[in-house]
């Protein structure tokens, strides 16, 4: 077994890598993941592999090899970026969001948009396990809810990950619940029951303070919202029985039908409706390339996998019923390939390592050990940029350490969901930040600050730790 390279070695590649994403944003802004951010993580990786193979603890055999295994992991999130990127065209043409937006309009009161959001995306996520389909179904659809009420993207953006993380957090039916209570050995619903001490706590302050927000928030003008009503109500063919994609979607995910299917047939559903229900705007999205059925045929298509923009006569909603199709996606999943690269290249030098046992030298008891796993639940999904890697390498690290100390495993697993879990969507190079993003048309940097359930759970975690809260041993 090759030995650790020393600590302050191991943060070279880190250090540079945080000084880049820094530049690179006060450079770039919003446009930092169009591709500087990629260079960045390329450059810190090169940096990564120069010193491991300078300093003889690995081959560049033993760095390809790491590659293949870190791509091999997220080949499913890659297919599932671009079914997503094809649902959000199909349910945007089809009339199958804008009849969500305008429903919702008409049930949802300004003052009380963010906090309804936030209950919504949890109950949907609760009941689908899943984090990335309720954002990308309910979630795109509350962001034009929010949008055409005035309220910033950000805080819209927020709310709904809030929300869809917290079902992604304790749910049986989320893959990280079940992950995180596995590895460590807890039974799943112990595990579940042992997390509301800390998550019911963080969800209870989110919704308040997205209370607050609506309470002073200043709605846009009645006019406004009819405005955009009738601009998609003129757009678009708008019927109740549109929802009926949506509700068959829904049936599929509570049947746990694997997430590739499900957005599969959502995307198929949806072109079929564009085709049956949408036809004028499909034929305008193909141009004069075609005629007749194939025009038809060509604008389906198109919606799927390019870029489609639809004159609703309303020059800000036009952006938000622009698609960007699987194309759209193609960006997000280059700067996956990237961090996936530099997540390999930390991980086969040994650098994770030698920066995770120094943490564990630092372990002195229960608020330290506590605190200790959060960081690194979070320090990982910042370098190996994978949420399951993160959740997994954390309980891995630091098993050994809660059992010599005579601490329960539940609260391990607890302290892996309340840091690893929630926090991988707050970096931008994270699969979980850059999918939330891509879909939702709102850079992490800008939701981030937003994402009050996110970064107040490790915070929580640690609170409890400190107050000794229901801290048992064995």
């Amino acid at each position: 077994m090759k030995e650790y390279p020393p600590l302050w070695v191991a943060c070279v590649p880190l250090v540079l890598l945080v000084a880049l994403i820094a530049c690179v944003v006060g450079v770039f802004g919003d446009d930092a993941l169009s591709g500087a951010s990629q260079i960045a993580l390329l450059t810190a990786s090169a940096v990564c592999v120069g010193i491991g193979l300078s300093t003889r603890r690995i081959t560049w055999a033993d760095f390809e090899k790491a590659i293949a295994e870190k791509i091999a992991g997220i080949g499913q999130a890659v297919f599932i970026l671009l079914f997503i990127g094809a649902l959000g065209g199909a349910w945007m043409v089809s009339g199958i969001v804008p009849t969500l937006i305008c429903y919702g309009m008409e049930i949802m009161h300004p003052q009380w948009f963010l906090v309804s959001s936030c209950i919504i995306c949890a109950i949907v996520s609760v009941m689908t396990g899943s984090s990335w389909t309720t954002v990308a179904t309910i979630g795109v659809a509350l962001m034009g809810i929010g949008h055409a009420m005035g309220y910033h993207e950000g805080w819209i953006a927020g709310a709904v990950i809030s929300g869809a993380y917290f079902g992604d957090k304790i749910s049986p039916l989320s893959d990280t619940t079940v992950l995180a209570s596995s590895t460590v050995g807890t039974p799943l619903f112990e595990h579940i029951r042992y997390m509301m001490y800390t998550t019911v706590p963080t969800l209870t302050v989110t919704l308040l303070i997205f209370t607050a927000k609506g309470l002073t928030h200043q709605a846009a003008d009645v006019q406004q919202i009819r405005m955009v009503q009738e601009a998609l109500d003129g757009t678009f063919l708008l019927s109740p029985w549109l929802l009926l994609v949506p509700a068959v979607t829904f049936l599929l995910i509570l049947r746990r039908v694997p997430a590739l299917a499900v957005l599969f047939i959502a995307t198929l559903m949806g072109v079929a409706v564009a085709v049956s229900v949408q036809g004028s705007l499909l034929d305008h999205i193909a141009g004069d390339a075609a005629e007749g059925v194939a025009q038809r045929f060509r604008g389906a298509m198109i919606l799927v996998y390019g870029s489609t923009g639809i004159d609703t006569g309303v020059e800000e909603l036009n952006e938000l019923v622009a698609t960007r199709g699987m194309a759209g996606m193609m960006g997000t999943i280059w700067l996956i390939l990237c961090a996936t690269l530099f997540g390999a290249a930390m991980t086969v030098t040994r650098m994770v390592d030698s920066i995770m046992h120094a943490i564990i030298k630092m372990v002195r008891g229960t608020v330290s050990m506590v605190a200790g796993t959060a960081f690194t639940g979070i320090f990982l999904n910042v370098v190996s940029a994978d949420q399951y890697l993160s959740i997994i390498l954390t309980s891995n690290i630091f098993q050994a350490v809660y059992k010599d100390n005579g601490y329960e495993s539940r609260l391990l697993s607890r302290t892996c969901e309340d840091s690893a879990t929630v926090t991988s969507v707050l970096i931008p190079w994270n699969t979980c930040g850059m999918t939330q993003s891509s879909v939702l048309g709102v850079s992490t940097l800008m939701y981030a600050p937003y994402c009050f359930f996110c970064y107040l759970s490790p915070l929580m975690t640690i609170l409890a730790a400190a107050l000794g809260y229901r801290i048992y041993r064995r």
